[in-house]
C-alpha cells in the first residue's frame, strides 16, 4: 500500500506539472505566440507527434515537463516570417498572463481538490454521536447512552455540532430538550447542563464525549470553506518561503549529524512522496481518511508550488515576470522623458545570476533528497 501511495503521489505531481505547462500553452497560443514543443518529462525523446507547428511527446525522465515558447529572448532564432510571434515582442501584459497562467492553475487545482475534499470525501469533525458518557454527569442522570445521536436541541435541528453545542454551553443550567436517535428510534430527553471546571475554566456541559469522523459539507459551505483553506494555504506558503533560509542550518544538522527531523521543517519531493505513501498505507485510518489525507497533501503542495514559482528570481516564471514588469517601468520613464520605448530586456544578459540561483536551488534539492532518504520525516499516521 505504501508503494501505491508513492505512485499515486508521483502521478498527481506529474499531472499538476503538465496542467501548469498547459496554462502556459493555452495562453501563449491565445496570444498568437509560437510554441514549438510540449513534452512530458525530460531527457531522451521516447515518443512524439507533430500537430501543426507544435511537437507533442514523452521523454525518458518523468520529472515534470515543459512548454517551449519560441523567442523568449531577442537573440533567439525564429523561423522566417514568424519573427512577430516571438514571446519577447509581446506586450508586457500578455507576457505576464502567459507566465502567471501556470501558477494560477496550481491554485485552481488546489481549490478544486479542497472542494472535492469538503463536498465529496468529508473532513474530520466532531459528530453529534455520543462516544462516551461521563460518570455522575447530567447526561448519565438523563439516561443518555453511548451510541445515541443528538438530532435536535430544543426543537432546532443539529446541523453542525461544533456550532450547535454552543446552545448547551450558554444554557446557564436551564432546561434542555434533546431529540435523540437511539437505534433508529427518536426519543426526547429532558436535562440541564451542569457548571463544570474543564482545563482551569468553568463551563456548562452535559458530560458527553462525542465521536469524531468524516463529515461532508453542503455545496455552499464547501465553496466557502475551500476558499478559506486555499487562502490559509497561500498565507502559510508565503510564510514558509520567508522562513526557508533560516531552516537550512537545521536541515544540515538533520542530514549530516542525524538529528531528529522536524515535521514542520523543510521536506523535499521524496519526503512528501514517502508521507503520502505512509498516509495511504496507514492502518490507523479508514479508507476515506486515507483519501482525505492524500487530497490535502496534493492540494497544499500545488498551492505551495504555485507560490514558489512566482518568486521574482530567474529561471522561475516569477523571474521572467519581474523582467516584464521592469520593461514596463523602463517604458514609463521613457514616456515621461518623451523618448521612444526601449527594446525589451534580454534575459540572457542575466544568465550569470540565473546560474547562481540554479546552483543554489539544485544544492538545496540535493540536500533535501539526501535528508529524505537517510533521515526521513516520520509522522504518527
Amino acid at each position: 500500500m505504501q508503494f501505491l501511495g508513492i505512485i499515486a503521489f508521483i502521478v498527481a505531481l506529474l499531472l499538476s506539472v503538465m496542467i501548469h505547462e498547459f496554462g502556459h500553452y493555452i495562453t501563449a497560443r491565445r496570444f498568437g505566440m509560437r510554441i514549438s514543443e510540449f513534452f512530458v518529462g525530460f531527457g531522451k525523446r521516447i515518443w512524439s507527434t507533430q500537430r501543426g507547428e507544435t511537437e507533442f511527446g514523452i521523454k525518458a525522465i518523468p520529472a515534470g515537463g515543459y512548454c517551449r515558447i519560441d523567442g523568449m529572448a531577442p537573440n533567439d532564432v525564429m523561423p522566417e516570417g514568424e519573427e512577430d510571434r516571438a514571446f519577447y515582442k509581446a506586450s508586457s501584459g500578455r507576457k505576464l498572463i502567459v507566465l502567471g497562467a501556470g501558477s494560477f492553475l496550481h491554485f485552481v487545482i488546489g481549490y478544486i481538490l479542497l472542494f472535492t475534499l469538503f463536498a465529496g470525501v468529508g473532513t474530520t469533525q466532531v459528530l453529534p454521536v455520543i462516544g462516551e458518557v461521563i460518570a455522575d454527569s447530567a447526561a448519565q442522570s438523563a439516561g443518555i447512552k453511548a451510541g445515541d445521536e443528538i438530532t435536535a436541541i430544543n426543537g432546532v435541528k443539529v446541523e453542525r455540532w461544533f456550532e450547535d453545542v454552543e446552545v448547551i454551553r450558554q444554557s446557564q443550567g436551564s432546561e434542555l430538550v434533546l431529540t435523540v436517535d437511539r437505534d433508529g428510534t427518536l426519543i426526547e430527553v429532558v436535562t440541564a447542563a451542569r457548571l463544570t471546571e474543564i482545563d482551569g475554566s468553568k463551563r456548562f456541559v452535559l458530560g458527553i464525549i462525542n465521536e469524531v469522523g468524516l463529515e461532508r459539507s453542503d455545496l455552499l459551505t464547501s465553496v466557502k470553506n475551500s476558499g478559506t483553506v486555499t487562502k490559509s494555504f497561500l498565507t502559510e506558503s508565503v510564510k514558509s518561503l520567508i522562513a526557508l533560509p533560516s531552516k537550512i542550518p537545521a536541515l544540515w544538522g538533520q542530514t549530516v549529524r542525524g538529528e531528529e527531523r522536524d515535521v514542520n521543517g523543510l521536506v523535499g519531493v521524496v519526503g512528501v512522496a514517502r508521507v503520502s505513501g505512509d498516509a495511504v498505507s496507514s492502518d490507523k485510518l479508514t479508507v476515506r481518511e486515507r483519501l482525505a489525507t492524500f487530497i490535502l497533501i496534493i492540494a497544499s503542495l500545488n498551492i505551495f508550488v504555485g507560490i514558489f514559482n512566482l518568486l521574482p528570481i530567474l529561471p522561475l516564471d516569477g523571474g521572467h515576470m519581474a523582467v516584464a514588469i521592469a520593461d514596463e517601468i523602463r517604458a514609463l520613464f521613457a514616456r515621461i522623458r518623451r523618448r521612444p520605448r526601449p527594446a525589451a530586456m534580454d534575459v540572457t544578459v542575466l544568465t550569470p545570476v540565473t546560474m547562481v540561483v540554479f546552483v543554489i536551488l539544485a544544492s538545496l534539492t540535493l540536500l533535501l533528497l539526501v535528508a529524505d532518504v537517510i533521515n526521513p520525516v516520520v509522522l504518527n499516521l
